[in-house]
């Protein structure tokens, strides 16, 4: 194939892929138990049911279920020739579905052009664990559904509570099939790991978490308070199933309140299952890969 003929094709290839892409954004709507009313050309229409659930929107593989939806098309357009740009809001007992994750919440609104669906709550989010996990439960005052990407934001006071660990923050970012939340705050992300002696807390202004593994990095200036011992440094890094956090900075001081014992260096190892820090010597960097954002 000649690169002129190459550069052709895939030019061709681009344009199919460009027009094909906003049609997995279009809604369709059924109301099996419910009826649907308004102008048949240009909208809206109304979908109602007295059924819970039984209005139920189908967008790529998120599943909206409500007892009343509006599908409207942007004004003098018709509702078949404005597909890819109308909006969809349902009300009533509003709950989404996509893959292990259900979310409820009091309204949703839906747009075919950007593919977002906004769940405004307050909103409640369930993942069913794998085998082995935990299950995952996130709560917040507004959630965002992407349909290209199994990814959702939430917004306002945000809670994230996985087995005896959960995490505060002002914005959590989700990837459900990694179970990779990164929690953001202008203020500080309060991330807790609840123990019988005392909790376990890790603070910072971004900690990006794998929920399967339980394994963090943690950004921005960070304080790990366990027990008697409080550790500040720039970043850090922890597996949960070993209790081993690594803790970096110009310097990284650790100080044990009880014992009256403080200790600096460029990086230091707590573990804090056996309550201990020592000088780290080997060089560390953060795995930062591990815990990339996949959009």
């Amino acid at each position: 194939m000649t690169m002129r003929r190459y550069a052709l094709v895939l030019a061709l290839f681009l344009v199919v892929l460009g027009a094909s892409a906003p049609n997995v954004r279009i809604i369709t709507i059924r109301y099996p138990d419910g009826t649907r009313s308004g102008n048949l050309r240009y909208g809206p229409w109304i979908y109602q049911s007295q059924v819970p659930g039984g209005i139920e929107g189908l967008v790529k593989n998120l599943i909206i279920r409500a007892t009343e939806a509006i599908l409207q098309a942007p004004p003098g357009m018709t509702m078949e020739g404005a597909q890819g740009e109308r909006t969809a809001v349902f009300t009533g007992d509003v709950s989404v579905h996509r893959g292990r994750i259900t979310a409820t919440g009091v309204r949703l609104v839906y747009s075919e052009k950007t593919g977002l669906g906004v769940l405004y709550g307050p909103d409640r989010m369930v993942q069913a664990p794998k085998p082995g996990e935990e299950e995952v439960v996130v709560i917040a005052q507004q959630m965002t559904f992407q349909v290209d990407h199994d990814i959702s934001t939430s917004q306002g006071h945000v809670l994230l509570r996985e087995g005896n660990q959960e995490g505060q923050a002002a914005s959590v970012y989700y990837e459900e099939h990694r179970g990779l939340a990164i929690f953001t705050d202008p203020h500080q992300v309060v991330l807790i790991r609840k123990r019988p002696e005392g909790n376990l807390i890790i603070e910072a202004k971004e900690i990006r978490s794998l929920t399967g593994p339980k394994k963090l990095i943690a950004l921005g200036g960070v304080i790990l308070k366990d027990g008697q011992i409080t550790t500040t440094g720039d970043a850090l890094y922890y597996d949960d199933k070993t209790g081993i956090a690594i803790i970096i900075g110009h310097p990284a001081r650790s100080v044990n309140a009880k014992e009256g014992f403080t200790l600096t260096s460029g990086t230091l190892l707590q573990n804090v299952n056996l309550h201990t820090v020592q000088l780290y010597g080997k060089p560390f960097q953060l795995p930062m890969a591990e815990f990339r954002r996949s959009g």
